[in-house]
């Protein structure tokens, strides 16, 4: 009896010592699926982000399209060049659009003087079509002064 008490008393550690490793997993196991089950509903059930948390300064323009235009460039020799243009001006609100339209007639003809003016060799590389840009923005805004135009945007450039 007293040998069978020592098999008893012997068996009963190990199931003491598995006890606390068991309850350690459990609780391991449930940490992983609430884990798992949060992290699923935050993936799939929350609200998408909004689209333009990034973009809250920028505000709206439009777009008022030009007429295309064709000039013939100053030239250097016998041989006539001309230039082919069509611009779009970029504005902020649609009262700028308004007070655009009874001065197209203005903003034409300054854009046809300051064109006819121009040299072949004055539209080569970016920095041509930066000058040429910043400068019909410039005779534009004063052509329609009080109203401003925010940008000159290049639709067509052939130049020939």
């Amino acid at each position: 009896m007293a040998a069978e008490a020592d098999i008893e008393s012997g068996d009963a550690a190990p199931d003491k010592k598995k006890l606390p490793i068991m309850l350690i997993a459990m609780v391991a196991a449930a940490v992983v699926l609430l884990g798992g089950g949060a992290a699923s509903y935050f993936l799939f059930f929350s609200a998408p982000p909004k689209q333009d948390t990034h973009l809250e300064g920028v505000h709206e323009t439009f777009i008022f399209n030009l007429p295309a235009m064709t000039v013939n460039l100053r030239g250097d020799g016998d041989r006539s060049q001309f230039m082919k243009l069509t611009v779009a001006l970029e504005v902020a609100n649609e009262e700028v659009m308004t007070e655009i339209q009874p001065r197209m007639a203005k903003v034409v003809d300054a854009f046809q003087v300051y064109l006819r003016e121009l040299r072949k060799s004055d539209l080569e590389g970016s920095a041509g079509i930066y000058r040429l840009k910043e400068e019909l923005r410039r005779r534009v805004n004063i052509a329609i002064f009080p109203a401003q135009v925010d940008s000159i945007l290049f639709k067509e450039i052939l130049v020939q």
